[in-house]
C-alpha cells in the first residue's frame, strides 16, 4: 500500500497534501489465516454436500472451542445477536435487565427486540465496564437480570455482579463480543454466569466471516439453547420447542477452525501494534493509551485512545484529521445506546444517571490494527494524532 510519511504539519491531508494512504485503514480489517487450509476445508465441504444445519465443521468448530474455553457446552451460531437473542430467551429474561449503554447497541437491541425493557447502568471509567454500585442502584421489583460486558476483552466486574445477582435472585449472564480468549483471575472467560455471548464477527480479532456462540457449564440451559437454534426441532419431523433459525453454516465453521490456528500469530501482531502505539503516545500530552493487564490473557484487539485535558485538539478534531489522511479511526461507542434510537425517546434523562459514560463517550478513540497492518503504518498513524496533538513527531 503506497503512503506517504508525515514529518510535519505542512505534511497533513487537512492541510493540502495528499493523503497518508492510498486505501482505507480501516479498524477491524479481518484477520484472515491459512488461505490455502481455509480452501482444503471449503473443498471438503463441496465434496460432502452438506452445507448446513449442524454439519462436520460446525461440530468440530464447537468442539475445538470448547475445548480452547475450557467449558462443557460451545453452541455456535449464525451471528452474536442471534445467539444473544436466544441466550436471552433460554434464560426466561422478562421485564428489566440491567446492562451498561457503554456497549455495542445489539447488547440493548436483544433485550428491547424481544419486549424486555433495557435498563441502562453506569460504568467505572477507570475499567469501562459495569459499576457495581451502578447497577445496585437500578434494580426495580421488575429486574430479571443482568447482562455484564467484557469491554475491550478486559474482564467485568464478574465476581461482583455474581454477589448482586445471588443477593436479588437475578440471572446473570455475560455479552463476551470482545473477550475470545480473555481470561478473569487467570480462568477463561466463557465459565462464568447462566452463560456467556461470543461473537466471531469479521470485525473480531477471531473471526468465522459472520458469526457467534452460547458457551456455558450447563446442560440444561445447552440444551434448550440447541433446540431454540434449529426451529426447536428434536430429530425429524419432531418440534419440542419454540424456536428460530439461528444456526452457523459449514463455510463460516471453515474459516473458524483456519482462523483458531492462526490465532496465536494474530494475538502476537496485535501485542505488537498495541506496544508500538502505547511508545509513541507515552509522552503525549491529554493521550493515554487503555492498557491490559499483564497478568491476563486478551486478544490486544483493541487500541482504545482516551483524549482528556493537556491535549490542544478535541476528540473529533484528531478524528477528522485521521479521517483525512483514509485512516477511518472510529468513536466507539459514541453516542452510548440511551442516546440511540428507541432509547433516547424511551429514556430521556438517562444522562443524570449515566454521567460517566457520556463523558468517556466524547473522549474515546479506537484505532486500526491487526494482522493487516505493519510497523510502518502504526508509526505513521502515530505521527498524525502527535502532529495534530500538538506533539510534533
Amino acid at each position: 500500500m503506497a503512503h506517504k510519511i508525515i514529518r510535519n504539519k505542512a505534511d497533513l491531508a487537512i492541510n493540502g497534501a495528499p493523503p497518508a494512504f492510498e486505501q482505507p485503514l480501516h479498524v477491524g480489517r479481518p484477520n484472515i489465516g491459512d488461505r490455502d487450509a481455509f480452501l482444503q476445508r471449503v473443498n471438503q465441504i463441496l465434496d460432502s454436500q452438506w452445507l448446513t444445519n449442524n454439519g462436520p465443521m460446525v461440530q468440530e468448530f464447537e468442539q475445538r472451542i470448547a475445548t480452547h474455553l475450557g467449558v462443557k457446552h460451545c453452541v455456535a451460531m449464525c451471528n452474536g445477536t442471534i445467539a444473544l437473542e436466544i441466550a436471552i430467551r433460554a434464560l426466561g429474561l422478562g421485564g428489566e435487565v440491567i446492562v451498561p449503554s457503554w456497549t455495542f447497541v445489539a447488547t440493548a437491541h436483544a433485550l428491547y427486540w424481544q419486549g424486555i425493557t433495557p435498563v441502562f447502568a453506569d460504568i467505572d471509567p477507570t475499567t469501562h465496564n459495569l459499576d457495581p454500585e451502578a447497577v445496585r442502584r437500578m434494580i426495580t421489583p421488575r429486574t430479571t437480570g443482568i447482562i455484564g460486558v467484557h469491554l475491550w476483552g478486559r474482564a467485568a466486574p464478574i465476581d461482583e455482579l455474581q454477589a448482586i445477582a445471588d443477593e436479588h435472585g437475578l440471572k446473570l449472564m455475560f455479552d463476551a463480543a470482545h473477550a475470545f480468549g480473555s481470561t478473569y483471575k487467570g480462568q477463561t472467560i466463557g465459565r462464568f454466569g447462566a452463560c456467556e455471548v461470543l461473537s466471531f464477527h469479521a470485525t473480531k480479532s477471531f473471526n468465522t466471516f459472520e458469526g457467534g456462540a452460547v458457551v456455558t457449564n450447563n446442560d440444561e440451559l445447552a440444551e434448550a439453547v440447541r433446540l431454540m437454534r434449529n426451529f426447536g426441532f428434536h430429530g425429524y419431523d419432531n418440534v419440542i420447542h419454540p424456536g428460530t433459525n439461528g444456526k452457523m453454516i459449514e463455510l463460516c465453521a471453515a474459516m473458524g477452525l483456519t482462523n483458531l490456528d492462526a490465532l496465536d500469530d494474530v494475538i502476537a501482531i496485535n501485542m505488537r501494534n498495541h506496544a508500538a502505539y502505547a511508545e509513541a503516545f507515552a509522552d503525549t500530552p491529554g493521550i493515554s493509551v487503555l492498557k491490559y493487564d499483564p497478568t491476563e490473557r486478551n486478544s490486544h484487539h483493541y487500541v482504545v485512545l482516551e483524549i482528556g485535558e493537556g491535549c490542544v485538539s478535541t476528540r473529533d478534531q484528531i478524528i477528522s484529521s485521521l479521517q483525512a489522511e483514509n485512516i477511518l479511526a472510529r468513536k466507539y461507542f459514541w453516542p452510548g445506546c440511551h442516546r440511540m434510537k428507541p432509547y433516547r425517546d424511551l429514556f430521556p434523562h438517562a444522562d443524570l444517571v449515566l454521567g460517566e459514560t457520556s463523558a468517556l463517550a466524547a473522549r474515546i478513540i479506537v484505532l486500526p490494527t491487526g494482522a493487516a497492518l505493519d510497523s510502518d503504518q502504526v508509526s505513521i498513524i502515530s505521527a498524525v494524532i502527535r502532529i495534530v496533538a500538538g506533539a510534533g513527531t
